[in-house]
């Protein structure tokens, strides 16, 4: 059996270890629990599988979760399908993380890439003490947590003229994603901290009632991007860049360059790169839908429902 057959047959048992840890009726233990400045923080475990959770008004929410046994796997189809930002721009040498959660993303681009400098960004203190105590989440002197809002981060990099390759845009307050890292000012901002070959993916939600909305602010500041979804979860993955989009043979070329690489982390990149469509090709929202700027949030949307 060969190295691709052997890592394949490893990616499904994890599966459904993961599948049976997160339906299986048995009682999540806490093993930590805290109320922070901004929310309920919670790490659970069971059957291997530990969650850590935010416990907001509304519901309580999976941010980041380890297979303790084998924490260098990825659990979530979302993460996995952040790495299409590599079919742009395969060699990232400085990544920015806006949303730290247990850190698992920052880890595993730490084994892709030990080179790179990696900047993990996290609002709230208290998640990046549980990520260092809980998720195994490593810092070294090419991997820092900074204790800021992702939206004063970025605006102070932008003065000091900071370039990076990557940056993922990935902050969660509970409920959604936070307004003031949504709007036009803000991803304006953030398009001025690309390098020449920079890819910025945010993780959003293609069943958000605020879609139109954000698709049309995306493409009011990069222009055309790449919707990366598949049918397993209802995230959706914007990708964008600074740059035309790659063509589809570029994207399979490169595919095919990474595949072994990222298949040791049971990330099938030929898969998820049939899962891109740009939106030169497939806009899916209505022309003139409203752009969300610091004016117009996505609360003030959500309050004219109330």
């Amino acid at each position: 059996m060969n190295k691709l057959s052997i890592t394949f047959l490893i990616g499904v048992v994890t599966s459904l270890l993961i599948s049976a840890a997160l339906s299986t009726p048995v009682m999540a233990k806490t093993i930590h629990s805290e109320r922070s400045l901004y929310r309920n923080i919670l790490v659970e475990e069971k059957n291997g599988l530990r969650c850590l959770k935010f416990n907001v008004r509304s519901t309580k929410t999976q941010q980041s979760c380890m297979l303790v046994d084998d924490p260098q796997r990825l659990v979530f189809n979302y993460t996995k399908m952040l790495f299409s930002s590599l079919l742009i721009n395969p060699n990232p040498e400085r990544i920015l993380i806006i949303g730290l959660g247990g850190g698992t993303m920052s880890n595993t681009l730490h084994q892709i890439y030990p080179k790179a400098t990696i900047t993990n960004v996290e609002i709230d203190p208290a998640v990046i003490k549980v990520a260092r105590n809980y998720f195994s989440f490593f810092e070294n002197d090419h991997i820092t947590a900074v204790a800021q809002d992702g939206r004063i981060f970025v605006k102070r990099e932008s003065i000091k003229k900071q370039q990076y390759d990557w940056i993922i845009l990935d902050a969660f307050n509970g409920d959604y994603i936070p307004e003031h890292l949504m709007t036009q000012e803000f991803l304006q901002e953030a398009k001025n901290l690309l390098s020449d070959n920079g890819v910025l993916a945010a993780n959003t939600f293609s069943v958000s009632d605020l879609y139109n909305y954000e698709s049309a602010t995306y493409k009011s500041v990069f222009g055309d991007f790449f919707n990366v979804r598949n049918n397993r979860n209802s995230n959706r993955i914007i990708l964008a860049s600074t740059k035309p989009l790659p063509t589809n043979d570029i994207i399979a070329a490169r595919a095919i360059e990474l595949s072994e690489k990222l298949s040791l982390f049971d990330v099938d990149i030929t898969e998820i790169s049939r899962q891109m469509t740009s939106t030169a090709t497939s806009q899916d929202w209505p022309e003139g839908s409203p752009l969300l700027t610091d004016q117009y949030s996505p609360a003030n949307l959500l309050n004219l429902k109330n």
